[in-house]
């Protein structure tokens, strides 16, 4: 366990294994444990850097904080971590809100990026029918105003993921250990990421340019959810092949053996340049 001071953070990261350096980024829990199952099967290929986002978990805030940049702090954050941990170019896979920071993170630091994997970005200006999306997050914040964070949290998985993810992020926000760290959690992503990420627009003409390093993945159980199709339109404006990952929108948690197989190949299929140490 490690912490990188960054401006106005304390960015807390782990690593594990050795090989290229992968980095995952959290989505709305922001805490870089849920990635534990998965990145013990990456471990084998990679050094996988697992971190908690700024404001979340044990990545203490210290010092006045821009939010209205906090997307692109989100993404220096990453650059960070890996100039500091490596000295190479980085695979970088964000999942749900981390998968926004994720493709960010590449438009902003393209030399920084070896692949990137935005597995389910809340990216919702990407569909055709955004405008609907972004009024039901809005709406799902005035329950979270009025209710609470667990009534906004069912309003929220149930128009936006399968049946296949509920169960694990129930348990998330009602494990006894984890409860108040949960719920400070939760009360920060509301705050400052349920509309404020999901509304961001995707520096798509930047992504382009390094679209043969980006793979766009979904869960094959997330298929006809939102956040299944944003990964659609991301994989068609950038002219590439979506690749579904086993389980729904959490498959890194619920089936992460299986998870970090078929990612790792999908890797391997990407370039020649993304190969991970074979062990």
């Amino acid at each position: 366990m490690s912490v990188l001071s960054v401006p106005g953070a304390r960015l807390y990261y782990e690593t594990l294994g050795s090989g290229p350096l992968m980095v995952l980024i959290p989505g709305a829990n922001g805490d870089g444990r849920v990635f534990g199952p998965v990145a013990s099967h990456l471990a084998g290929h990679y050094t996988v850097l697992t971190y908690d986002r700024r404001g979340f978990s044990r990545s203490e805030l210290a010092g006045p904080q821009d939010y209205e940049r906090r997307l692109a702090t989100d993404a220096d954050d990453v650059r960070r971590l890996i100039e500091h941990v490596g000295d190479e170019p980085a695979t970088v896979f964000g999942t749900s809100c981390g998968g926004v920071i994720a493709l960010e993170f590449l438009a902003r630091y393209p030399a920084s990026v070896g692949m990137l994997v935005p597995h389910e970005p809340a990216a919702m200006t990407l569909l055709p029918d955004a405008r609907q999306w972004l009024d039901f997050f809005r709406d799902t914040y005035g329950v979270y105003r009025r209710s609470g964070t667990e009534s906004a949290f069912m309003t929220f998985r149930e128009r936006v993921f399968p049946d296949a993810d509920m169960a694990i992020m129930a348990q998330a926000t009602t494990n006894r250990e984890l409860n108040d760290l949960a719920y400070a959690n939760a009360m920060y992503w509301f705050e400052r990421e349920l509309c404020q990420y999901t509304a961001a627009v995707p520096d798509i003409a930047a992504l382009t340019l390094a679209a043969s390093r980006i793979v766009p993945t979904a869960g094959s159980q997330s298929r006809g959810y939102p956040i299944y199709r944003v990964s659609v339109e991301l994989a068609r404006k950038l002219g590439s092949q979506l690749v579904e990952l086993p389980g729904g929108h959490v498959g890194y948690v619920t089936q992460p053996a299986e998870f970090a197989t078929d990612l790792i190949q999908a890797l391997l299929r990407a370039t020649p340049a993304s190969q991970p140490r074979v062990a």
